[in-house]
């Protein structure tokens, strides 16, 4: 199977810096991601309740593999303030090869789940 099938970029948006960095950390520490890239502040508009809502947020880009995803899901879900967060999983579907590979090693290490 090419490695660009082996991995996944999932994004999430979280309220702030403090809990982005925490969040990072975590899913780091537990192997369940290779790298994770914390962006500026971003402006969400959203639909929420019956309400047209709007925050400032930190997005997360997550870089792991499609086997972790459901224990790094519920590793977000635990860490993240929200009722209802935000957490999409993207295939990679290509990329530089050495890169994709080092993402696969990276998730594969001695995980302390």
């Amino acid at each position: 199977m090419p490695l660009s099938h082996q991995t996944l970029l999932v994004l999430t948006n979280v309220p702030d810096a403090e809990v982005a960095g925490r969040l990072a950390r975590a899913l780091l520490e537990a192997r369940l991601a290779a790298c994770v890239n914390i962006l500026p502040t971003v402006r969400s508009l959203y639909h929420w309740q019956g309400a047209l809502e709007e925050a400032n947020e930190v997005t997360l880009q997550i870089k792991t593999i499609p086997a972790h995803y459901a224990a790094l899901e519920a590793a977000i879900k635990a860490v993240h303030p929200y009722v209802v967060p935000e957490i999409i999983a993207i295939p990679i579907v290509d990329g530089l090869p050495a890169y994709l590979d080092w993402i696969v090693q990276e998730t594969n290490k001695d995980r302390n789940v």
